[in-house]
């Protein structure tokens, strides 16, 4: 596989890693970003350099990055297209956070001088906002503004392994199964990470291909991308909703990050419920003890149907630069994952 040298910068998102490729050294086309990921999808070029920084020895089967493209119009900053070791997805609220904290500290975007700058990213979702604070100059934390999110389908049976559960299907930029560990006999812990991988994967593949699945207006957008298996921790002082999850994505990789745009689903849920009202959060922790802070900007409508803007607000933190290169004579291009 003949690649140039590879740039990236790597942050991190609530402990889950984004890899930002801000010059992908082969054309990408289309004429939104949603087409360029179709398109990525099915070129090898493009395929292939995303199997080469997130596959092993480069990478690992949980890392997650993402390729710059030019925006849909001017009405945005830049695009994106995410990817994960098993192909490109359609939303990433942790990698959103990133990449506007990332916009900032790189100089590509001036920061407000109110302390508040938006920075409006191309997604193959929609448009999206990373709204960064600033303190001095100095990031200290950024929302996710995400499109709009809505419940799909409520109490679904899923059969599985450890019996038939019930399973919520909520959509946040990606179509999202909830089911409470419990319902399988786990708690959100990393003592049971293998446990919650198995299950996780389950309920996904039980689902994808359901009518359940299935985007209401977009096709492009359709399939369960993950489980997200939650424990509920009651309310905090302040009468808010307080939850832990994890989020098992695209075929067993797992969210260290409380998920952005499973946070952005479960938003949508909560809210259909009555369980998260106006003026309320969600305190949303993850396997790994980060916390991401969720809220309902808007009520909205989407393609008729009633839907909320999710708010979802975290840090990243910049792990490190890369300068990736193939040797001609390495015979392990583009690499290997083991899981």
């Amino acid at each position: 596989m003949a690649q140039s040298d590879i740039r990236t910068v790597d942050y991190h998102t609530g402990g889950e890693p984004f890899r930002i490729v801000a010059e992908p050294p082969m054309p990408i086309p289309g004429a939104t970003v949603a087409e360029r990921r179709m398109y990525a999808v099915d070129d090898p070029a493009v395929d292939g350099l995303r199997r080469l920084l997130c596959f092993e020895p480069r990478g690992h089967a949980d890392m997650y990055g993402g390729f710059l493209t030019p925006p849909d119009d001017d009405g945005a900053v830049l695009g994106v297209l995410f990817w994960h070791k098993d192909g490109f997805s359609t939303a990433c609220g942790h990698g959103t956070i990133a990449l506007g904290t990332w916009a900032i500290e790189s100089g590509l975007v001036a920061p407000d001088p109110s302390g508040v700058t938006e920075v409006p990213i191309d997604v193959p979702s929609g448009r999206v906002v990373a709204r960064v604070h600033t303190d001095g100059g100095r990031v200290t934390r950024a929302d996710f503004v995400n499109v709009a999110s809505y419940p799909i389908a409520r109490q679904v049976k899923v059969p599985t392994s450890r019996g038939e559960v019930m399973a919520d299907i909520a959509y946040g930029g990606a179509i999202y199964a909830h089911v409470p560990a419990s319902a399988v006999g786990l708690s959100v812990e990393a003592a049971a990470i293998d446990q919650l991988i198995a299950v996780g994967r389950e309920i996904k593949w039980a689902l994808n291909d359901s009518e359940h699945a299935r985007h209401p207006d977009d096709d492009r957008l359709s399939g369960i991308y993950g489980t997200i298996l939650y424990d509920d921790l009651g309310r905090d002082a302040d009468g808010n909703p307080h939850q832990r999850n994890v989020t098992v994505f695209a075929d067993g990789e797992v969210d260290r990050s409380p998920c952005g745009s499973g946070t952005a689903s479960r938003v949508a849920m909560l809210a259909a419920t009555g369980e998260l009202g106006d003026g309320q959060r969600l305190v949303h922790d993850s396997i790994v003890g980060s916390r991401f802070l969720a809220h309902i900007e808007q009520h909205v409508t989407a393609g008729g149907r009633p839907a909320v803007i999710p708010v979802v607000t975290g840090t990243a933190h910049k792990t490190g630069e890369h300068l990736f290169v193939v040797d001609p004579a390495d015979t392990l291009v583009p690499g290997f994952v083991l899981r």
